[in-house]
């Protein structure tokens, strides 16, 4: 079974094309325009085991919001289309991920319920390119567009980059045990409702 998917998204504010394999071998190519989302893309794929390749022009010259938003509901949005109907799915994921101070967890439920409970206070403006404060816009139009239950949770930290870091880490890791087949449950959706 293939889970692939192919969005592209087009606004006045930015271009973007986001092709997603999630059963990939934990590849990152392309570039958004801001280095350090790069990088974190990258840490996403490798650690969540999926291959994500990113076209994307955005009105950088404002500053990064448009381009940071539409990111993530391009992501969701692919993550969607990949899992097609769910069915075989763990649904369920989580991760503690410790990088040097900073320790953080993140608990998801592909439950087609968007909600985000975000719980981390970046103690920096600004890491490199990327204004902070658009690491909550990323993840709630990320899981609002996945339709996802995504819990992000700082329990220690001091250290910007190692707090981001961490988190898309995480997400990685806990998304890969959530995509994954659950051989005993492989013909029907893990719901009593009978649909995701």
């Amino acid at each position: 079974m293939s889970r692939n998917a192919s969005v592209v998204r087009n606004t006045a504010e930015t271009r973007i094309s986001i092709d997603l394999n999630l059963d990939g071998e934990g590849h990152y190519e392309g570039k958004t325009g801001i280095g350090f989302l790069d990088h974190m893309f990258t840490l996403l794929s490798r650690h969540g085991q999926l291959d994500l390749a990113v076209s994307c022009k955005g009105d950088l010259e404002v500053d990064t919001h448009h381009t940071v938003e539409d990111l993530g509901i391009s992501l969701g949005t692919a993550l969607a289309k990949a899992l097609g109907d769910k069915k075989g799915i763990r649904r369920y994921g989580h991760a503690y991920v410790p990088m040097d101070e900073t320790l953080v967890r993140v608990c998801l439920d592909l439950s087609g319920r968007p909600f985000l409970v975000y719980k981390a206070k970046i103690p920096v403006e600004r890491v490199g390119q990327l204004e902070t404060e658009m690491v909550e816009e990323f993840f709630r139009a990320f899981s609002n567009t996945a339709a996802m239950n995504l819990h992000i949770h700082l329990l220690e930290g001091g250290n910007g980059h190692h707090i981001i870091e961490a988190i898309f880490k995480a997400l990685g890791r806990a998304l890969k045990e959530a995509v994954s087949i659950d051989s005993a449950n492989k013909d029907r959706v893990l719901s009593t409702k009978g649909l995701l």
